[in-house]
């Protein structure tokens, strides 16, 4: 379920090991910040997580409409938190183990949803239909990618799933899943249909919050054995989850493949038409790591220094560079129209536009923040 970097480049800058020398002088106050930032990043995605699962056992113990669209709301109002942390991936962190886990069952996508519940005209597939599957976090769990990489078990996207169902609305009605609360009452299945929405969401917010303690201050963890690491080493990593999430995954995994697609099941959040946000707060995250800011859930800031310390020190003019690389990535991320399925669709020029002008914009970024690892005196070896 893990997102392979098949063009080398990620594990290239992790596997140089340089630490050169002359460093700009803030670089030993960037790594220290950034890991506070970090932990406040996820620690508001456990928060987020835990009143998610709160609507939803609302929901299977009273199935309504109101208590149904309580549960789409707090999992939309989870989601921005959440991926902002993205950012903090492709390093091999806590977030990326070797086999993929916790992220392969957070946020794993694509998602083969006939491996859960019922879909247009089979009204009896999946997991939930299957009585000889016990629903339980053990056998979710295990099964989590059991049947190929689309088969999803976990995370947020079948929660997703769950709540808004599939979305067979044309993308010119903009509307998305419409997922009767009937589902968690009176249709088949009910019972364990809300069995496995609980379930999903608790193994959720364990998952996070194991993250999080990982990344907590003052114990023996990730977070210590980076504070401990050479500087120099724990800046590649910071500048490898600003470059891969920046081009890659955000503008070609989520973005270009989409659009040359055309087709609203290739967008990242497509059961509630939520992509939009997904690209916003990807952006956001990256943003906040370069300026070392993190505005949190109860409106307070994170604050202390960027990465655009450290490159200022070095180059000044790459810094301007970036800053308004970012903002006007971030600029054109927010205006993109809702739904995004419209946008891709081919005969929206317009929308298309759109879409390529962000991810000019990401592929730009991209070169920018390389171009920082280079100057840092990093070695790049190129891609096999």
């Amino acid at each position: 379920m893990k997102t392979v970097i098949n063009f080398g480049v990620a594990l290239a800058m992790l596997g140089c090991g340089d630490d050169p020398a002359g460093l700009p002088a803030s670089t030993e106050a960037a790594v220290s910040d950034y890991t506070a930032l970090v932990h406040a990043n996820y620690e508001d995605a456990v928060t987020a997580a835990m009143e998610l699962q709160a609507a939803n056992a609302a929901l299977v113990a009273d199935a309504s409409d109101a208590t149904l669209q309580a549960a789409k709301d707090a999992w939309l109002d989870a989601r921005p938190t959440y991926l902002q942390t993205e950012v903090f991936r492709f390093y091999d962190g806590p977030i990326d183990g070797d086999d993929g886990d916790p992220e392969g069952r957070i946020n794993a996508w694509p998602m083969d949803e006939s491996t859960v519940d019922y879909v247009d005209g089979v009204d009896d597939s999946g997991r939930i239909a299957d009585e000889s599957f016990t629903i339980d976090e053990e056998s979710l769990a295990s099964g989590n990618g059991e049947g190929g990489d689309t088969d999803v078990t976990l995370g947020w996207h079948p929660i997703e799933f769950l709540l808004w169902g599939q979305d067979l609305t044309a993308p010119s009605e903009r509307m998305p899943g419409q997922r009767p609360f009937t589902d968690y009452s009176t249709a088949d299945h009910a019972d364990r249909r809300g069995e496995y929405l609980l379930a999903t969401n608790a193994i959720l917010v364990a998952d996070l919050q194991a993250v999080a303690d990982e990344w907590a201050p003052d114990q023996d963890n990730y977070r210590q054995h980076l504070l401990d690491a050479p500087p120099g080493d724990v800046l590649q990593k910071i500048l490898t989850g600003m470059i891969v999430l920046s081009g890659f995954e955000t503008g070609g995994e989520r973005l270009q493949a989409a659009l040359d697609a055309g087709d609203q099941e290739e967008e990242h959040s497509c059961f509630s038409d939520n992509t939009k946000v997904d690209m916003v707060e990807d952006v956001r995250g990256v943003q906040n790591v370069w300026l070392g800011r993190y505005r949190r859930r109860d409106g307070s800031m994170v604050t202390g220094t960027g990465i655009e310390t450290v490159v200022r020190e070095l180059n000044p003019s790459l810094a301007d560079d970036l800053t308004a690389r970012i903002q006007t990535s971030l600029d054109l991320a927010e205006a993109l129209e809702n739904p995004f399925d419209l946008e891709i669709q081919p005969d929206n020029a317009a929308g298309n536009a759109r879409v390529q002008a962000l991810i000019d914009s990401l592929r730009m970024q991209e070169q920018l923040l390389s171009q920082v690892f280079v100057d840092l005196g990093f070695s790049v070896p190129s891609p096999e």
